[in-house]
């Protein structure tokens, strides 16, 4: 009997709580399977009245029965990752076994002063606000084919081979470009076999490990970072990230075909979040803005910078539901908008004075953008107690169907709350 396969992705700029998901999913799941972005994800779970925040760690981990892979494409700030195995065996956590790809590619500490320096150079309306933790510069020398590989951290004849080459050209860029010293090659090596020397017994053929448990029948969740408006390709460029969240990422990411996928679920905020730069067409920069940030706790999960907020966008969610292909939809946070009288919903742009329901491929014509609001009726109660749709205010159920109907698409499961049992579930 085959096993369920899911993708759970973000539809909008990230952030809207593909970790609490995940951890709710994985309950059914046997795998959980990570598939691409880097250290620059924040992934929030809350579990036994707990709080865990995880960068490179899949949500499911917290599951000892479980497994949990990071796949080939991946980037991996090795130090982070240790840090947060180490900070979960402080608090007496068993966890679910670990692979990680062989495949998977390794920030460096030049790729982290790269990151930093290229966006200081940038002018203030081009920067991209990175986080600064390397992701782009590897993900940039895996397409260049100088990037070092985890399986690498393993071979020290092949790291020092590898590491010699690459280095050479980063020491270039940063004593002819940016006028700093060059790094040293002894360091940087010395450090990569001490995270080979412990990152080996965790290496693993992570395709081969997907495959043989969608054969035995186990059910496999896919978990993205970051959010479809952040994909290299189909975001919103050049302020994007530098891989694939959308569901074709996790094919290419995990390694598993396009047939095998059952369902793709994409998570939705009741409202919407941006970090860094870009157009953004329902930001509120007033009282609404910061009521969404504080009562949503809207700061970043890796950086604990503010995030820009605003009402939710029904053109973006439904450019994510095309784009990927959407079989259902997890709403999370719909209780930070419980004190609201009234809650506005953007159904459609106003660009260069036309109406416009599509989300436009420019990002020029996305800076242009006018929200065009519907109000709906707030509840003003608090419904972090429901455990069922039936429970929610009448005017909650109305605000959850205005969005299935606009997006076309079910709502399987909305977040009453941070806590795993703070959730509804509708046929998921």
């Amino acid at each position: 009997m085959r096993g369920r396969t899911d993708i759970l992705l973000g539809t909008q700029w990230g952030d809207e709580g593909k970790g609490r998901v995940v951890d709710v999913l994985a309950e059914k799941a046997g795998v959980v399977v990570r598939y691409q972005g880097g250290a620059n994800a924040g992934h929030t779970v809350v579990a036994d009245g707990e709080k865990y925040v995880f960068h490179l760690l899949p949500s499911g981990i917290l599951y000892p029965d479980k497994i949990c892979i990071i796949g080939n494409g991946v980037v991996i700030d090795p130090d982070t990752l240790f840090e947060e195995l180490d900070g979960l065996a402080a608090r007496g956590k068993k966890l679910a076994r670990l692979i990680v790809s062989h495949g998977a590619h390794v920030v460096m500490p030049y790729h982290k002063l790269i990151d930093r320096l290229s966006e200081a150079a940038r002018s203030q309306g081009v920067k991209i606000g990175t986080t600064g933790r390397g992701i782009g510069p590897c993900y940039a020398d895996k397409y260049e084919r100088i990037g070092i590989r985890a399986e690498d951290l393993a071979n020290p004849e092949i790291l020092h081979g590898k590491l010699e080459l690459t280095l050479s050209l980063k020491n270039d860029i940063l004593t002819k470009i940016y006028g700093e010293k060059p790094l040293p090659f002894g360091e940087i090596y010395e450090r990569a076999l001490e995270w080979g020397r412990r990152i080996g017994p965790m290496l693993g053929d992570s395709f081969l490990e997907i495959d043989e448990a969608a054969n035995a029948g186990q059910n496999i969740l896919f978990e993205g970072a970051q959010a479809t408006l952040l994909d290299i390709d189909y975001g919103t460029y050049p302020f994007v990230t530098s891989s694939s969240p959308c569901a074709g990422g996790a094919c290419t990411g995990a390694g598993i075909g396009p047939s095998r996928v059952d369902r793709a679920i994409g998570v939705a905020k009741a409202y919407c979040t941006r970090v860094g730069g870009g157009p953004f067409p329902t930001e509120e920069f007033g009282r609404t803005g910061e009521l969404l940030r504080q009562k949503g706790g809207e700061f970043g999960a890796t950086t604990g910078r503010p995030r820009r907020c605003g009402w939710c966008d029904l053109v973006a969610i439904d450019y994510a539901v095309r784009v990927n292909g959407l079989d259902g939809i997890a709403l999370t946070k719909l209780d930070v908008l419980d004190d609201f009288d009234e809650i506005k919903i953007c159904t459609a742009y106003e660009i260069n004075g036309k109406l416009q329901k599509h989300f436009p491929s420019s990002c020029a014509e996305l800076a242009k953008a006018r929200p065009v609001y519907r109000t709906l009726k707030g509840w003003k109660r608090g419904i972090a107690e429901c455990r069922s749709f039936e429970e929610l205010p009448e005017a909650a159920r109305d605000y959850v169907r205005f969005i299935e109907d606009a997006a076309k698409t079910p709502v399987l499961l909305i977040g009453v709350g941070a806590g795993r049992e703070e959730t509804i579930l509708r046929g998921i």
